[in-house]
């Protein structure tokens, strides 16, 4: 178990730590694949897919996100025989500003932004967390995407940035995300200590990220379980 009080900085991923980006995923590619007519596909499989096609897409020279995510709803139609609309290729993207916190995210950043400074480690283009950031309700201390730092995690480079931006020893910064594969293991490999947060225990799939293994510091369910932790002493 680690010690809480010795952090003086959180820094967060935000989709799928946050934001409910799983639930967002699904209501845009479900309505999109429907307008095709296609319904035979489950919401692993479409979760899984969106995985296989950010991360190839990330993979490659950066673009912004929004581009990515017009390229990720491409490939759906090119795997379902589908060409999208135009309007179909800003649908993801342009969903984010609907997409919610998960039910303990607010209260539990209200609490924690108590102690801590708080800092968004995210890969998204500056204009879509900005629609995010209304949903948080609290005000973060850096906020560092992926349009800044023009790399997309799981690259070292948005940890590296972010950290020299935090301007602390790496002893003092925490990180919290729920993807192993973006987060986790990139963090760990430059020192920093880190939590994962697994909402998706006990349920089959990894969800919207890629596969992957690492050993985190802590596990937690959620973020009001880390709120309680951190008023141990």
């Amino acid at each position: 178990m680690i010690d809480l009080n010795q952090y003086k900085t959180l820094t967060f991923d935000c989709y799928g730590t946050l934001i409910d980006w799983e639930s967002g995923i699904l209501g845009a590619i479900q309505r999109l694949l429907l307008a095709h007519n296609v319904n035979v596909v489950d919401h692993k499989q479409i979760l899984q897919l969106f995985a296989e096609f950010e991360a190839e897409i990330q993979q490659g020279e950066y673009i912004k996100y929004r581009e990515v995510l017009g390229r990720v709803v491409e490939k759906f139609g090119e795997r379902f025989g589908f060409e999208p609309t135009t309007k179909e290729l800003n649908s993801l993207a342009d969903s984010i500003q609907y997409w919610l916190p998960f039910p303990d995210t607010v209260e539990a950043l209200k609490s924690l932004k108590q102690k801590y400074q708080l800092v968004i480690i995210s890969n998204v283009d500056d204009d879509l967390f900005a629609d995010s950031a209304k949903h948080l309700e609290v005000e973060f201390d850096q906020i560092i995407t992926a349009e800044q730092v023009k790399s997309y995690k799981p690259a070292l480079n948005n940890f590296r940035v972010a950290i020299t931006r935090i301007n602390q020893p790496l002893n003092h910064i925490l990180h919290i995300a729920g993807s192993i594969y973006h987060d986790i293991v990139a963090a760990k490999s430059l020192g920093l200590s880190t939590v994962w947060v697994n909402r998706k225990a006990g349920q089959i799939g990894v969800g919207a990220a890629v596969p992957t293994d690492a050993q985190d510091d802590l596990t937690v369910p959620d973020l009001k379980t880390l709120v309680t932790l951190s008023l141990q002493r």
